[in-house]
This record gives C-alpha cells, structure tokens and sequence, in this order.
C-alpha cells in the first residue's frame, strides 16, 4: 500500500464519529444506565414468572429465546441497511476483500431477490419482535418484580419502557448505527448470508404475496409503472405466482377474523393485562395503532423519496410545507432524528399490538379458537397471526402507498404531529446510548467505515468506479428511488436541494 492511500484511510478512519460534547455525554450515560435497569427487570420478570413464555414453559427458556430473538433482530435491523445503500457501488472494489459480502450482494442484488428479501424481512421483524414480547413482556402492569414503587412499575411495565429500551437499543438502534457507514463489514459473515436466505424463503412462501396485488393497484392508481430486473411472468410462473396471491389473501383474511374474534370474546392477553378496557375498545385501539405504525412506515418512504426534490416542489399544502421546512432544516439533520423517534413510536406500538393480539388460550382447554386443533392453537399462541396481519395491514401497504403518493403524505396534517412527536422522542436521549453500545461493538468487531475500502463517492467516480443510477418507481418498500444514503458520503442528507433557477439566479 503506498503512502498517499495509507493517508487517505486515515482519514476516513473518524469520518463519522460523533463529536462529544457535555450534553451529548450526559444523554450517552442516562440512556445507558435507563437500558442497565431495562435488562434487569426484563430478566426480573421472567424470573418471577412474570412473562408468558416463563409462566408457559421456564425463565430460563423465556431468557434462551429473547437473547436469541435479540440477536438475530439485530441482524435483521443492521443487514437491511447494507443491503439497501450498496446495490450503486460496484462490487468488484470489495470483491477480494469481503468475500461473504461479496456472496451476500450476488445474491441480493441478483434481479429482483432485493425486493424479495425486504418483503420477507419486514415480517421476520414483526414476528421476532412478537417473540420478544412473549419472551419479555410482563402479563400484568402490576407486576410484583424488584419491590418497585407503582409509579416505577406505571413507567416501566404499563406503558412498557422497560422493554420499548431493551428492544430498541440491543435489537435494532445500535446495528443500525454501524451498519449505516460499515456496510460492507457488517455483512461479512454468514449469519448475514443465512438471514438473507431465511427473508427470501419467507417471500418465496408466499405468505406476503397479497402485497404485490397492493403493489399493482398502488401502480395503476398513480400512473407509475413497476420496475423489474427480469422477464414478465409467463406460463406455470404466472400461475404459481398468482395462486400464492390468493393464498396469501386467504391467509390475511383467515388471520384477521382469530384477532377480532379472539377480542371479542376477550381471549387476548389485552383482556388479562388491562381487564378494564372493554372488548370492543381493544378493536378500535388494534386498528388505531395499525394507522399510527403505517404512518410513520410510510413518513420515512415518502420522505426519502422527496429529499431529491427541489426545496420549492416539496410540500403542495400549509402542511405539506411545514413537514419539509422542519424536516430539512439546516443541514438535514432533523431526519436522522425522525427516524430514531420513529423507531421508538412503531416498536411501543408493536409491543401493545402484540399485547392485543397474544392469544390467551390454553391448548387442550377446549377453547380454541374456531375449534381449531390443539396444535393450531399453540402455533397461534406465538403469534403467527398478527405478525400477518401488522405487517400487510400496518406496514408494507402504507409503503407501498407513499412510494406512489409521497406528496399526499406530506401534505397530511398527521405527518407534521407525528414528525413533532418523533422528534421530541429523539430530544430525549431514551435511546442515545445505542451511540455507546455501536462504538463498542464497531471497536470489538474491528469495523472500518465503508470509505476506508471503497473511498466516496467523488473519489470512486474519479478512478472510474462511479455509482450506479436508479429510477424512481411506484411501489418499492425502499422508497422513490432512495437505496440508503451514498456509500462512503459523510451526510445521509446534504441539506435541502435547490431548483435549477434558484442555483441560476444564485449564481
């Protein structure tokens, strides 16, 4: 290696470490010592037989599985990142150096496998995360763990802290972290290839396929045709496709008449951990939620899709204009901090679905739902069911929606308090220690930023490397055209984008 490239992965070598300041140390430390009393009272709970998995089963199977669960969330969260920002960069420049990554982008990026792989990688979030809650969550607000006083157990157990910071620092944030500017180590490793294989053999199932007939009408609807990597459908490809539509749609239906029976008849564990909210409220509240998460599922669509848009063509609506003017505000920082607030909001909503949806039924009870098996009823009590149901209903459609419509959801008055709310949990600092733990893990595993093997964007354009280009396109889960941030570029965002006259008249 000569001495002008040695220099120049020096400097990319802190190119995104965060400057430290006294505010900035006293969230790291309060998020920390949040999450420290967070991993204790979830290990508490199962412990006392406080969680549904330990009261079913043993604490120590309770304690097995959500480290498990944990573990392979985190991968799940972290590989999205990768795998949605390499697909412009040219896979030759880390082809001897990350062989596994290498492997894992071949077979990703291989026609249309990175469409598949995010529509069964949204319902492998779902349901490990409906694990987690049975793994962790407590049965009851009142809850007798640690001695703790009922406001502690108000905070912590009812709204479900403990487990919204235990979820979002070890499964999600801190991978986030890294694998956001080392993408290409943190998918070096076959634990990545074999999640990658898992998510693609989920799609392949067809359990989700009911979102493509959501993706054509969401096509035809805004005029947008679909972009494809292979060849029209023909013959028994046709066939075997459609047919697990309607499978799938067989399966959504079949799936949303257990959650609303199931709280009808109050045989949800919602009936056992809040007795006094009525039956039919739990509907209103299940649904409620549903529109929260898919909203906000779809913000961060929608918002990507328009930050390539000149500043005076975002936003047609008092609204619309108020969302992009606090959203791009100076150098774009507020949509790093939507996105952490963001995070918060959909995993405390997961956890009170799952609350909802978890069957409270015994098998061999004879109570099952629809008098279905004993065997159906214990595959239910995991929670097959309404990780169906979430991610279709609360999730990839809303999507796939705001790929279409990102105007329509900017222009949303909902999109404005939501971005309010996002932000001001952000401001917090709940989960700012995923900073510290990213630091840690990057330091452990010997993670380089992406810039110190493939350098940035400018600088593989100038050695004839350049990044691909992609068209924007209707109904894709990564949002108009936005594949993650530019591999190697300091910023996700560079500020606002001005129109052509105003760089004119600037000029």
């Amino acid at each position: 290696m000569t001495a002008a490239e040695v220099t120049k992965q020096e400097s990319h070598a802190d190119a995104h470490d965060v400057k430290l300041t006294p505010f900035t140390i006293f969230r790291y430390t309060y998020s920390i010592i949040l999450l420290c009393f967070s991993i204790v009272l979830v290990v508490a709970l199962m412990f006392t037989g406080n969680t549904k998995l330990a009261a079913d089963a043993s604490p120590w199977a309770a304690l097995i599985v959500c480290i498990l669960a944990v573990v392979w969330l985190s991968m799940i969260e972290g590989q999205q990142a990768s795998l949605v920002g390499l697909p412009p960069v040219d896979p030759e420049l880390y082809k001897d150096t990350h062989p596994v990554t290498y492997l894992n982008a071949a077979t990703a990026f291989l026609g249309d496998n990175l469409d598949r792989y995010l529509m069964g990688r949204q319902f492998m979030v779902l349901l490990v995360v409906f694990i987690i809650n049975l793994c962790g969550a407590p049965t009851s607000a009142d809850a007798d763990v640690l001695g703790l006083p009922q406001w502690v157990k108000t905070i912590f157990l009812d709204i479900g802290l403990g487990m919204i910071i235990f979820t979002c620092q070890l499964g999600q944030l801190t991978t986030q972290v890294n694998a956001s500017h080392c993408m290409i180590d943190f998918i070096n490793n076959y634990f990545a290839l074999f999640t990658l294989y898992v998510a693609m053999a989920i799609e392949f199932s067809g359990i989700m396929h009911c979102s493509y007939l959501i993706q054509n009408i969401l096509s035809f609807a805004s005029g947008k045709p679909i972009q494809s990597n292979e060849e029209p459908r023909t013959g028994l490809k046709f066939v075997f496709f459609w047919g697990r539509v309607l499978m799938s749609l067989a399966i959504l239906g079949f799936s949303l008449a257990v959650i609303c029976s199931a709280l009808f008849q109050g045989k949800t564990m919602m009936a056992v951990k809040y007795p006094s909210v009525p039956n039919g409220a739990s509907i209103v509240l299940f649904f409620f939620l549903c529109s929260i998460v898919g909203m906000l599922e779809g913000m961060q669509i929608a918002f990507f899709a328009v930050a390539k848009l000149p500043a005076d063509e975002r936003g047609t609506s008092f609204f619309g204009r108020k969302t992009c003017e606090l959203l791009f505000r100076g150098n774009g920082q507020n949509l790093p901090g939507f996105m952490i607030g963001r995070q918060l909001t959909v995993v405390a909503s997961f956890f009170i679905v799952a609350s909802i949806t978890s069957m409270n039924i015994q098998p061999g009870s004879g109570d099952n739902i629809f008098g279905v098996s004993d065997g159906a009823q214990a595959f239910l009590n995991l929670g097959f069911h309404a990780a169906v149901v979430t991610t279709i209903i609360a999730s990839i459609t809303w999507q796939l929606a705001a790929s279409a419509f990102p105007i329509a959801f900017l222009n949303n008055p909902a999109t404005y308090i939501l971005l309010c709310f996002a932000l001001f949990l952000e401001w917090t600092g709940l989960c700012a220690g995923s900073w510290v733990l990213a630091s840690v893990m990057k330091k452990a595993l010997k993670y380089e930023y992406d810039e110190v093997y493939v350098g940035t964007p400018e600088e593989r354009a100038a050695n004839n490397h350049a990044d691909k280009e992609f068209a924007d396109d209707a109904g894709k889960l990564y949002g108009g055209g936005f594949r993650g941030h530019a591999v190697g570029s300091h910023d996700a965002l560079d500020g606002p984008i001005q129109s052509k006259d105003a760089i004119d008249e600037a000029a």
